[in-house]
C-alpha cells in the first residue's frame, strides 16, 4: 500500500529514488576523479554524493524482497559487478578496492542467508557478520557498513502490524549510525529521500529500463575514466 495513503506530503516512487541516487553518484564520482580537491564545489558535490549508497542499499533490499527470481537477481548483480571492475581498475589502479556492485552482491548473499537460516538466529547472525567481515577484508566499497545497511533495510522492512511510516522510521533509525560515518549532511538527505518512498515502482519498468539502470554504473565509470 503506497505511503501517500498515510501522510499528506509529496512522495517518491522507486524510479524517482533510482534517478536521485544515480545523479548523486555521478556528482560524487565527477568530483572525486575530475575536480581539484579541497574546494567548496568539490566538498558540496561529495556531500550530495553521500545520498547515493544508502538509497541504493534500500532499493537493493526492496528489490530482493519483491523479485520473483532471486538467483537471476543475484547473477544480474554479479555480472555487472564483474564488468564494472574494468573501469574501476582504470580509475583506481590496483589499490585493493573493488566497486560497489560487489558490495550489493555480498548484500544479496547476506539476505539469502537471512532467509535460509532465519530459524537459527545465532547461525544466521554469524553468517551475516562473516559476510560483513569479508566485505571489509576484500576492500569492496562501503565495506561492512554497506552490508549491514542492506540487511537492516531488509529485516526491518514492511510489517503488516505497523504502518509504512513507522517501518521507515525504524529502518532509518537503525541505519542512521552507519550512514553517519560518511557525513551528517549526506545522511540527513539520504534519510529524507528514503522516508518519502511511497512503495510504488514508478516509471522505470520493463527489461530495457531495468538493465539500462544497472548498465549505467559501468558506463559512467568508463566515461569518467576517459575524461580523467
Amino acid at each position: 500500500m503506497p505511503m501517500r495513503n498515510f501522510i499528506p506530503i509529496p512522495t517518491l516512487s522507486g524510479s524517482a529514488l533510482k534517478v536521485i541516487a544515480v545523479i548523486s553518484m555521478v556528482s560524487d564520482h565527477c568530483a572525486y576523479y575530475l575536480m581539484e580537491h579541497d574546494t567548496m564545489i568539490y566538498e558540496a558535490m561529495r556531500c550530495f554524493g553521500r545520498i547515493a549508497y544508502p538509497v541504493f542499499a534500500f532499493l537493493m533490499a526492496e528489490g530482493f524482497r519483491h523479485t520473483r527470481n532471486r538467483m537471476r537477481y543475484f547473477l544480474l548483480l554479479l555480472g555487472f559487478a564483474v564488468i564494472s571492475e574494468v573501469p574501476w581498475y582504470l580509475l583506481n589502479g590496483a589499490d585493493g578496492t573493488h566497486n560497489v556492485m560487489f558490495t550489493l552482491v555480498l548484500g544479496a548473499m547476506a539476505l539469502a542467508a537471512s532467509e535460509a537460516l532465519k530459524k537459527d538466529g545465532i547461525l544466521c547472525g554469524a553468517v551475516i557478520l562473516s559476510i560483513a567481515f569479508f566485505a571489509s577484508w576484500s576492500g569492496v566499497d562501503y565495506e561492512w557498513r554497506g552490508i549491514l545497511m542492506i540487511v537492516i533495510f531488509y529485516l526491518l522492512g514492511v510489517s503488516e502490524r505497523n504502518s509504512l511510516v513507522f517501518n521507515r522510521l525504524v529502518q532509518l533509525g537503525y541505519t542512521f549510525p552507519l550512514m553517519m560515518y560518511y557525513g551528517i549532511v549526506g545522511t540527513i538527505l539520504s534519510c529524507i529521500v528514503i522516508f518519502l518512498y511511497d512503495g510504488t515502482r514508478g516509471f522505470v519498468q520493463g527489461n530495457v529500463a531495468k538493465y539500462g539502470f544497472y548498465a549505467f554504473y559501468p558506463i559512467h565509470l568508463f566515461v569518467i575514466a576517459i575524461l580523467a
